[in-house]
């Protein structure tokens, strides 16, 4: 099984993240080549060598119209005002404010860019803006990038727009970025979903995200670390904030890890075959960098989190609603064990197993659901066999077999439903379509 580990204790943006996706690949100048190949309009990527603390790794410039995105001075970024676009990074920097890290979310000062508030750079082209459907169609009609990958990036920019949309109350068609901000965003989130793809993982962990610490200035006001949008995309999701003064994460790079990262935490088991470093531009007191850990491992298993409640006090039929309603939250398992309670009461212990991304939203929903007045919470290690479903051409119809394997044992199970539709159709048992298809 192929692991890939993020570190994020500088944060995530988004050249940070494909800099040191890219130090993983077998070819790194050829895959920048292939990335400038694509032909996203005005865009071109340079990979270079850079350090941080003593640590050599790389640092991924997009230029857009020849330029870096990045302001003159590095503290003075004035964004222009545009009637639908994500306004609230939309920054008025100056020397006096430089002790903020200024607000760093589309430019490349920091690596912590945000790509599509667009800067005044003094060139025509900063009055121009791209709505979601014109990244679309840049992305779906004129990239050279498997489907998969072109779902990845639309995937990802959702996530960015709807957060832009929540925070300034706007339907999601009428959130607009600006135009050298969004192919810089762009370039980043198409290079992170092909490196993925190449890469070929299994399971994408992360360590808990640094936001970054203090306040930023923008044309609206004095904004707080994170940002609206990047703490709207950053729910669920394990943030925390240390000493160091500014904003770490962007919102691109906060949209990239919600989209790939499935769990939040400690490196899980595995032997390490590659490290990536993806720098950033800013230098701290501390590596101003993301790892990428690449790695292996035999056997599937992660992190999960058991929740517990008694209840002694709800109907069968009201604790079976509420189990629905936590698949429905996203749990991974639910179940109930009868138990004896306080004057002899017989009552239900409530079991749920979920990710750490749902873990708050299952809290909420065991409170709305059931009548408990307190949930125990429980960090386990979860060992699974690796899964996967394969689909078998029989004389009577396609039948799906779901395979595990790990351990030194396979297993080999059709879908019921599958098995079902042939029984009902041959108006046979389902033990008589099993011995007809015999799957073994």
């Amino acid at each position: 099984m192929k692991r890939l580990y993020l570190d994020c204790g500088m944060g995530a943006a988004g050249d940070m993240l494909t800099a040191a996706l890219l130090e993983l690949v077998d070819d790194k100048e050829g895959f920048v080549e292939r990335l400038n190949s694509l032909g996203i309009p005005d865009v071109t990527y340079i990979s270079e060598t850079a350090e941080k603390c003593g640590i050599t790794g790389t640092h991924m410039k997009v230029m857009v119209h020849g330029e870096e995105e990045e302001s003159h001075d590095d503290h003075h970024h004035d964004h222009e005002h545009h009637d639908h676009e994500d306004h609230h990074h939309d920054h008025e920097h100056s020397h006096e404010h430089d002790h903020d890290h200024e607000h760093e979310e589309h430019h490349h000062d920091n690596g912590h860019e945000d790509h599509h508030h667009d800067h005044e750079h003094g060139h025509d082209h900063h009055h121009s803006h791209s709505s979601m459907h014109d990244i679309e169609h840049i992305v779906r009609e004129h990239l050279d990038i498997p489907d998969k990958v072109k779902d990845d990036v639309m995937a990802v920019y959702k996530l960015i727009a709807e957060a832009e949309s929540h925070v300034h109350n706007r339907p999601v068609d009428e959130i607009h970025f600006h135009e050298v901000g969004s192919k810089d965003a762009i370039a980043d989130v198409v290079a992170v979903c092909m490196l993925i793809n190449e890469l070929g993982v299994d399971e994408i962990t992360a360590s808990p995200v640094h936001v970054g610490s203090g306040h930023v200035h923008c044309a609206h006001g004095v904004l707080p670390v994170p940002a609206p949008a990047t703490a709207y995309i950053l729910k669920d999701i394990p943030i925390y904030s240390e000493h160091i003064r500014g904003e770490l994460c962007t919102p691109t790079g906060a949209a990239l890890l919600k989209h790939f990262v499935k769990n939040y935490g400690d490196m899980p088991l595995m032997r390490v075959t590659r490290i990536g470093y993806g720098m950033g531009k800013k230098d701290f007191e501390r590596a101003n960098l993301v790892r990428a850990i690449l790695g292996e491992s035999e056997n599937a298993g992660d992190v999960v989190y058991e929740l517990n409640c008694n209840i002694d006090d709800m109907t069968g039929e009201k604790i079976g609603f509420a189990m629905e309603r936590l698949f429905e939250a996203g749990a991974l398992d639910v179940y109930t064990i009868p138990v004896n309670m306080k004057k002899n009461r017989p009552g239900i212990l409530l079991k749920v197993l979920c990710n750490e991304r749902q873990k708050e939203k299952i809290i909420e929903n065991i409170f709305r659901y059931t009548s408990t007045l307190g949930i125990r919470e429980q960090k386990i290690h979860r060992h699974i066999l690796e899964r996967r479903i394969e689909t078998v051409n029989t004389k009577y119809g396609d039948v799906r077999v779901k395979v595990s394997e790990g351990y030194g044992v396979k297993r080999c199970k059709p879908e019921y439903e599958d098995l079902a539709d042939i029984a009902k159709n041959k108006k046979i048992s389902i033990d008589e379509v099993e011995r007809l298809i015999d799957l073994r």
